[in-house]
């Protein structure tokens, strides 16, 4: 019904036009006393003449209208799907959109062969990164000593960025090596917690670790990255008390729990952690945030089918929770 409305709106002129040529041609054939019945037989004529080309119109926009609505609603739209060009202005508008069409293409290709060559450039710049960095924690466990162990984990926070970077930047690329195995979900986490081990010391924080008793299907290495950034944020906020590792027995799911006694989350910042650069009351705590971390762990865990979700209290500590479910997980 709007459709019909829309074409009568743009046909008003054409409509106008038609009414006044029969209204005029009446009342020239009255003024010259002919018989009314001959007068209004033309005059049925004419009008189901008009009726009927605009019942035909009416149908050929409305073909011409679902030809467009299913290109609007595909994926990919190009100018060679468009309707046949009738009109002067249907073939304005043909070429137009075909020159726009084209344009847009070009600028597609563009910006991909773009992103690739960022892509590269930012893999080689951390592989190559890796390497000083290795180096470096050699000459830093040749002799232990507390200035030593310091800047060992400095040293670790500077690969834990690199390997943000790197995955920041696989997230966005068509490929992401992803390759989804059953694994020990204890050995996963207990790697991840093994390099946070001094940190652990340094800040005089205790290992709540329970056995999590579990197989997973996922990819060891993202979600590797995931619980250690979780970890790594747990650390950071946490001054005094304890880290707490461990399944959610109230479910029948896969629920990984890691949970820790710091600073907390304010309310009003809880639904947004996950938002790109979103730092919240707690930036201020940390000068140094870029609200990017959570963002990259949401974004990995939404590719291996993850639900990640998070609950804070402010003054006593957040828990964030990992649903593995392998029903969850997404075969791509």
């Amino acid at each position: 019904m709007k459709f019909f409305f829309d074409f009568i709106r743009s046909r008003i002129v054409t409509l106008v036009c038609v009414i006044t040529a029969a209204v005029i041609f009446t009342v020239i054939l009255s003024l010259y006393d002919l018989p009314t019945e001959p007068v209004l037989y033309a005059l049925l004529l004419s009008v189901a003449a008009i009726v009927a080309i605009g019942v035909f119109s009416f149908i050929k926009a409305y073909r011409k209208h679902n030809i467009l609505v299913r290109l609007v609603n595909e994926i990919t739209v190009t100018a060679d799907n468009l309707p046949k060009a009738v009109s002067t202005d249907d073939k304005d508008y043909s070429r137009l959109i075909t020159i726009l069409s084209d344009h847009c293409i070009s600028l597609k290709e563009k910006s991909a062969e773009s992103l690739r060559a960022t892509n590269e450039y930012y893999t080689m710049w951390v592989h190559q990164i890796k390497t000083p960095i290795s180096a470096m924690r050699l000459i830093l466990q040749s002799s232990d000593s507390e200035s030593n162990r310091r800047l060992s984990d400095e040293l670790m926070k500077i690969e834990q960025y690199v390997d943000m970077a790197l995955c920041y930047v696989r997230l966005e690329s068509d490929s992401n090596d992803l390759v989804l195995k059953h694994h020990s979900l204890d050995d996963i986490v207990k790697k991840s917690v093994r390099r946070f081990s001094s940190q652990f010391i340094g800040k005089k924080l205790s290992l709540d670790y329970k056995e999590l008793d579990t197989d997973v299907l996922t990819d060891e290495k993202w979600l590797s990255f995931i619980i250690g950034q979780l970890l790594s944020n747990a650390i950071k906020y946490t001054d005094k008390g304890s880290v707490s590792v461990y399944m959610k027995h109230d479910t029948d799911r896969k629920i990984l729990c890691i949970a820790d006694t710091g600073i907390g989350i304010d309310p009003a910042d809880l639904p947004r952690i996950f938002d790109n650069g979103y730092t919240g009351l707690n930036g201020r705590y940390d000068m140094k945030a870029s609200g990017i971390g959570l963002y990259i762990c949401r974004c990995t865990a939404d590719m291996l089918g993850i639900t990640l979700t998070a609950k804070s209290e402010p003054g006593k500590g957040s828990v964030f929770m990992l649903d593995l479910t392998e029903s969850n997980v997404r075969h791509e």
